[in-house]
């Protein structure tokens, strides 16, 4: 009975969820897995889009809380609505846990695969909506913070990190394209959810109900169908599967930061390369996301009346002026994003051909040549310059994010990278932190010791400079990985089995084109997020068009 029930379950289905379910068959066209992680991903890029529900929360109840009532108070109190202060906390909490559940969790979806990641997602990301609609129709702050805040941010960084491996192991000859189509989505997921949310408040708005707890709802259910059809579409390669007719780069001196070996997670972090490239991320995100939080203000501030052709400073702005020059401002924002977007497609794609060490020397030497001549563009009154300069820089702060993951496949192979990504985002993390504080508070500080507006952001910039110069070093210090921190054939096969790795039964080959009737189901996939992504992406280009009138 024993041997017979042995049988039966080696014989058994894997679970519905499980890597082992989803390895491909011969013959599988590799190019419907990036719009599965651009499913996830635009949904979740919805966290950069969250500013849009702040000034109708702050108007939620039409009463201001007493200026003596106490911050508790504030948080649990129904009666008052809340400052925009306190409604921020969701968006740090959601770069926090992004960070530190991407660094926990990242080994287990190592193992588990990307289906069960993105699912878990999906149920994280969606479910913390659902809770913030409670808190919105509760009107208690702090379900929103554990809802949006800590749940959904668990889900930001499982949804964040669950195609890396995937698609890097997919695409061994166009690693850094790869990676830069999916994180591209999450750059772009506010320019689809921004104005999705705005039509859904508008339609659900009535008096007494700004309409964004129902909007928090249906934006929950579209999220949930398109995260777990992108979850569910995810495939693995068999182990050592390789595209037809490709042959791997022989190790010379112009490739030599990249591996055919592997590093286990738990040693990654331990060593200078790590250390090194966390600090290179954490730089060149920290002087991109400082400005690309302030950078409506400081157009307004540096150009003031400039913008309308005027010489009157900021500070003697009539009203009806600073109203025209706020649309000019919300056009320049979004022209950031879209360079944001851009520019994660195409400095990885760039990568592939320069390298990802070169195209990070590019990223700092650039960076602080514009970050260094934009305060004298700003005191000439160049606006054309100013404006490019910055997208340019944008463009940079997102191609380092969709840059790294290919990074670190090169540096420390692709068995684990997705768990070595997932540490790695605590310098978003970090940066998250540095890069606001940086900007926010130096400018404050200068205000108050009489600068004037329009030069108030020339010592931060000249700040982040340095920053850059900073990180220019630290990657000049990376190095190729030292032979004692790769795992040995017998480690490498531990961690395969752990992982449900399966390769050839011989009765396979390991290496195919796809097959050429899945194309029309390519194009399918591609037209799914494909449509939503050019929607948002015409509706920033239409308030752009306002900075060029």
């Amino acid at each position: 009975m024993s041997s017979i029930s042995a049988a039966n379950a080696t014989a058994a289905e894997p679970a519905f969820l499980s890597k082992e379910r989803i390895i491909a068959k011969p013959g599988f066209n590799r190019w419907l897995v990036p719009p599965a992680a651009l499913a996830i991903h635009l949904c979740i890029g919805m966290a950069y889009g969250f500013s849009v529900f702040w000034l109708p929360l702050s108007k939620a109840i039409g009463t201001e809380c007493p200026k003596d009532m106490g911050f508790f108070n504030q948080m649990v109190s129904s009666s008052c609505d809340w400052p925009i202060s306190m409604l921020g906390w969701i968006y740090t909490l959601f770069f926090i846990f992004l960070g530190c559940s991407a660094a926990i969790w990242g080994g287990w979806l190592e193992h588990a695969g990307p289906r069960k990641a993105g699912v878990v997602s999906a149920l994280c990301w969606c479910g913390g909506l659902l809770m913030s609609a409670m808190g919105v129709y509760t009107h208690q702050i702090w379900l929103m913070w554990i809802g949006s805040g800590v749940i959904g941010g668990i889900g930001l960084g499982l949804g964040y990190i669950s195609p890396v491996s995937t698609l890097i192991k997919w695409f061994p000859d166009k690693r850094g394209m790869a990676t830069g189509m999916a994180i591209m989505g999450f750059g772009g997921g506010a320019m689809v959810g921004a104005p999705l949310a705005t039509g859904l408040m508008s339609h659900f708005a009535a008096p007494g109900d700004v309409g964004v707890w129902q909007s928090f709802v249906v934006m929950a259910v579209i999220y949930f169908i398109f995260m777990v059809g992108g979850a569910l579409s995810y495939r693995v390669p068999p182990t050592g599967w390789k595209p037809a007719g490709w042959i791997a780069p022989v190790k010379k001196v112009a490739n030599a930061m990249i591996t055919s070996r592997h590093v286990h997670v738990s040693v990654a972090w331990k060593t200078p390369q790590f250390r090194l490239v966390w600090l290179v991320l954490c730089l060149n995100v920290s002087a991109g996301i400082g400005i690309l939080g302030m950078a409506s203000p400081l157009l307004q501030e540096v150009f003031g009346g400039k913008l309308l052709g005027s010489d009157l400073p900021f500070t003697q702005l009539a009203p009806e002026q600073l109203k025209a020059i706020a649309a000019l401002a919300a056009g320049f924002t979004g022209l950031l994003s879209l360079f944001n977007i851009g520019g994660r497609f195409f400095w990885a794609s760039f990568s592939d051909y320069i390298g990802r060490k070169n195209t990070y020397f590019v990223f700092f030497v650039l960076g602080v040549i514009l970050y260094a001549l934009v305060p004298n563009l700003g005191h000439m009154g160049q606006i054309g310059l100013f404006v490019a300069a910055f997208c340019v820089v944008l463009s940079m702060y997102g191609g380092g994010f969709a840059t790294v993951p290919a990074y670190l496949a090169d540096l420390f192979g692709t068995q684990m990278v997705g768990a070595i990504h997932g540490r790695l985002l605590t310098a978003w993390a970090a940066a998250g932190v540095l890069g606001p504080v940086l900007v926010n508070y130096l400018r404050e500080y200068q205000l108050s010791h009489g600068v004037d507006r329009a030069a108030a952001y020339d010592i931060t910039l000249y700040i982040l400079a340095g920053l850059l110069a900073l990180g220019f070093v630290c990657n000049l210090l990376v190095r190729p990985v030292a032979d004692k921190y790769f795992m040995t054939d017998a480690e490498l096969k531990a961690e395969q089995a752990l992982g449900h790795d399966k390769g050839s039964d011989g009765s396979t080959s390991l290496e195919w084109s796809a097959a050429p009737g899945s194309k029309p189901l390519v194009i399918a996939a591609w037209l799914a997020v494909g449509i939503p992504l050019a929607w948002g992406i015409s509706v920033t280009l239409a308030k752009t068009a306002v900075l060029f009138h």
